[in-house]
């Protein structure tokens, strides 16, 4: 049986978890080495949350993938996902820092109309951000920044400032994983051949005929990514968006089908998962130029 996972509601609810003193109603920032000792838990939160953490301390899991941390990890979580590590009854000396905050806190901002930028929130825990000593000392000082603003009297202006610095902060977090993604090109390589690999399976056995056309959200779980990660992986790699690259793999198919003169237009669509035979004529067309039969007419 699943053991309970924990919900935390507030801000000052996990402050107040950790021992740790709420300067803001929604936004902290933690020195976690300063924090009591707690046992480890399963949980999920209803705000944001960055952690870095600066020391191996062991499995973690998220969702229901196990990951062990390491040294300059930085985890980015989005409302709501499941972290944590199994409760063994002991108690552990958290380190390194963590940044937490709420959705009001951003609503109306400039970083809250560019949130759904930061994809990296959606990614998972094993393809998180590893960091350099110098990206680290980055991180460790965009948050110190935020505490310091945190520190001052709350007036007008503190909203604003805090967001911005968060955002700030974002923003080299992106830098850092379009860094990362050049340094595994090797392993980004590996993951775009699979994934041509993939496709070419799904249209040869028939599998689109019976599910459909493949989705971009498919393709990531069977690669054992997510789609955010994956999607990420697949533009910075070929210029296309991963459903682009699943939309021109599928006219490619199409145009030996269409050559086939025993096979029409409709059963083309078909086979290839489409309910309606127009959906795919105009995605062809859209594609390509020219209608399926236009095609097929061009080449007889």
């Amino acid at each position: 049986m699943e053991k309970r996972i924990r919900n935390i509601e507030t801000v000052f609810e996990y402050n107040d978890s950790l021992g740790i003193e709420t300067l803001h109603p929604q936004v902290s920032v933690i020195d976690l080495s300063k924090a009591k000792p707690i046992r480890h838990a399963r949980q999920t939160f209803s705000f944001y949350a960055i952690f870095l953490k600066e020391v191996k301390c062991g499995e973690l899991l998220y969702g229901r993938n196990r990951y062990d941390y390491q040294e300059g990890t930085l985890i980015c979580l989005a409302p709501g996902q499941v972290i944590g590590v199994e409760d063994n009854g002991e108690t552990y000396q958290p380190k390194g820092w963590a940044l937490v905050f709420h959705p009001d806190l951003i609503r109306g901002t400039t970083l809250g109309q560019h949130m759904k930028e930061y994809t990296f929130f959606s990614y998972e825990v094993n393809e998180a951000l590893h960091l350099s000593e110098r990206e680290r000392q980055l991180v460790i000082d965009c948050m110190q920044k935020i505490r310091l603003e945190l520190e001052h009297a709350i007036d007008r202006h503190s909203r604003r400032l805090v967001a911005i610095q968060i955002e700030v902060l974002l923003d080299y977090c992106l830098r850092f994983y379009e860094r990362q993604f050049i340094t595994r090109t090797t392993v980004n390589h590996d993951v775009l051949t699979r994934f041509e690999r993939l496709l070419d399976d799904y249209f040869n056995d028939d599998r689109a005929q019976r599910e459909g056309v493949p989705t971009v959200k498919y393709c990531a779980g069977e690669l054992c990514l997510s789609p955010n990660y994956f999607g990420d992986l697949v533009k910075k790699e070929t210029g296309k968006t991963a459903q682009e690259y699943i939309q021109l793999k599928l006219i490619d198919v199409a145009k030996d089908r269409i050559l086939d003169p025993a096979k029409s237009i409709g059963q083309v669509a078909y086979e290839l998962g489409f309910q309606y035979p127009q959906h795919f004529t105009r995605l062809f067309k859209r594609i390509t130029g020219r209608t399926p039969v236009e095609y097929r007419s061009g080449l007889c």
